[in-house]
């Protein structure tokens, strides 16, 4: 299998990790527009599904270093199994009750709240599971991080000018999201080998994945959870009239295609995370995936135009907040050179 060998590829895996992350809502542009979300959500799942099994198979399955795909999936022990799945589930859920707090309260309030509070905590807790860089460093950057994702958060608040009050059950639901998203790397993590070199001679942990076998068990979590979460959603839908799966068989090839492209761009960026984290250590990986909001932005304001004909204090909101993301992005990296 494919191994990630010095901390300057991890570093690169993990910008595109950021790239990813931030770019595969770009695919519900694509669909029709009256495509909904809960329809696209399952186009999306099913993409997650087929990635893990093309990646698994082509380099979780090449070479001689490591064990391969199949052989570690066989040998892995039910500790390591379940906790990957039970990633999965936390990020489906996660993601959308995240989706439903920017329904309620709007992404002013819902991204600083959930995807705030999911990187200082996501950190911390992987930080201490696993230490590996300076953390001081490591901190500084993800709290520049955190402020610049507030900018862009009253950027986006004085753009739309809204008067409304925000509603408690967003914000609760935010901080519920953020929570919950924290935790779903550690739980794939902890079923990782330590040491996934040495897997073919014996010499991992007994029962202990590759991290392309425990990447596709936490997909399989997430594929079984949907059939909960995603079914309620679309019976008891945060916006809009109930819509039902004989609506998603009239869907179009188009509307289809892009929710499994969205779906194969966010694996990609979760696997490469998740290679990248032998080398730069499971806090700094997580971290710098988190730039994701700063690609979120950039797409809103160079490519969708969202913040054409804004004035002046938001346009240097929107200039503060990416120099802040580049500055606290820096200090994550340096962090793991030291």
């Amino acid at each position: 299998m494919f191994i990630v060998s010095s901390y300057t590829l991890a570093v690169v895996l993990c910008f595109i990790t950021m790239l990813c992350w931030g770019s595969w809502a770009n695919t519900q542009k694509i669909a029709a527009k009256s495509w909904r979300f809960e329809l696209f959500y399952w186009d999306y799942v099913i993409g997650i599904l087929l990635f893990s099994l093309l990646i698994g198979f082509t380099y979780g399955s090449s070479g001689t270093v490591g064990m391969g795909f199949v052989e570690s999936i066989s040998q892995a022990s039910m500790t390591s199994m379940i906790n990957p799945i039970i990633g999965g589930i936390i990020f489906n859920l996660s993601n959308i009750l995240l989706v439903a707090a920017i329904s309620i309260a709007g992404m002013a309030i819902a991204f600083p709240v959930g995807v705030g509070l999911c990187m200082v905590l996501g950190v911390l807790i992987n930080y201490i599971a696993m230490p590996m860089g300076d953390p001081v460093l490591l901190f500084t950057g993800v709290g520049i991080v955190v402020i610049a994702i507030i900018l862009d958060a009253l950027a986006y608040k004085k753009l739309t000018l809204s008067e409304k009050k925000t509603p408690t059950k967003g914000i609760i639901l935010s901080v519920v999201a953020g929570f919950l998203m924290a935790w779903f790397f550690r739980f794939v993590a902890s079923a990782i080998a330590v040491d996934p070199e040495n897997t073919a001679a014996g010499m991992a942990e007994a029962g202990k994945l590759t991290p392309y076998a425990a990447f596709f068990f936490f997909v399989i979590g997430i594929v079984i959870s949907n059939f909960l979460f995603n079914t309620y959603l679309m019976k008891k839908p945060i916006e809009g009239a109930p819509v039902n799966f004989s609506q998603y068989f009239q869907g179009n090839i188009r509307s289809h295609l892009s929710g499994i492209i969205g779906g194969m761009i966010w694996a990609l960026g979760t696997s490469l995370s998740l290679l990248a984290a032998n080398k730069a250590g499971y806090a700094i990986s997580f971290g710098l995936g988190q730039g994701a909001t700063m690609i979120g932005a950039f797409w809103g304001v160079f490519i969708w135009k969202e913040f054409k004909g804004a004035s002046k204090s938001v346009n240097l909101l929107l200039a503060l907040m990416f120099l802040l993301f580049t500055a606290g992005l820096a200090l994550i990296i340096a962090a793991g050179n030291n």
